[in-house]
């Protein structure tokens, strides 16, 4: 899971990025606002943890300007020395998703962050997951495009449903070997045969590939219709 942290202070920086990297949590960070907006613009993040108070840009201006005019919907967590109400309100409206107060608790600030990126990808009360014509039912773990039966061995089903929760984002090869298979790592060629598979699985001839693979970076998910839940 890739994690954005805005924040000036090197020390609280520090101690988030070595707390949520040993977690399992792929971190990177910026350290004033303008740096962070054109960082959450330029590649797709599972949430970001973004300071209030800020150089060059302040949290509640950056949070207005991803929402509003980017329209992006990742979870963002605000964490910040002002406790007073008003500074609460003023970060739910302008596009928080959640709120901390400093000094905060690194297993909270794991343990809210979870919770948002669960509920982000559909892993609460979501049942169905949709895309590119594509629909994975997650309680029965059945695949359909086109009306067609799409039969998938386990693995299959684990990356396309990593893939289908956040369609157009692009996934490391490490972080889908991570969400798959966990500690026990696979070898170098082990994903790209399964992505083969699920390629050949879900494309018969006259339909669009909905995997790419980027180049250098990993593969994601092509959103080719409206309806992407």
């Amino acid at each position: 899971m890739k994690v954005l942290i805005i924040e000036d202070d090197p020390a609280i920086a520090a101690n988030l990025f070595d707390y949520l990297g040993a977690n399992g949590y792929e971190v990177d960070l910026a350290s004033n606002g303008r740096a962070g907006l054109a960082m959450a613009l330029a590649d797709f993040w599972d949430a970001i943890l973004l300071d209030l108070t800020l150089p060059r840009m302040d949290g509640l201006t950056l949070c207005r300007k991803l929402r509003e005019e980017a329209h992006r919907d990742t979870p963002v967590m605000m964490l910040t020395a002002r406790d007073a109400l008003d500074d609460k309100l003023a970060g739910f409206v302008h596009g928080a998703d959640d709120y901390l107060v400093k000094p905060f608790s690194l297993r909270e600030v794991s343990a809210r962050l979870g919770a948002l990126i669960k509920r982000y990808r559909g892993g609460v009360a979501t049942q169905e997951l949709r895309s590119g014509g594509v629909r994975l039912d997650l309680t029965t773990l059945t695949v359909q495009r086109g009306g067609r039966i799409v039969k998938l061995q386990p693995k299959g089903l684990q990356l396309l449903r990593v893939l289908m929760q956040s369609p157009g984002r692009v996934f490391r090869r490490a972080e889908l070997e991570t969400e798959v298979w966990g500690d026990e790592l696979p070898d170098s060629d082990t994903l790209r045969a399964h992505i083969y598979t699920l390629r050949k699985a879900l494309t018969r001839q006259g339909e669009a590939e909905l995997i790419e693979t980027v180049h250098g970076l990993g593969y994601r998910l092509i959103a080719r219709d409206t309806d992407a839940t």
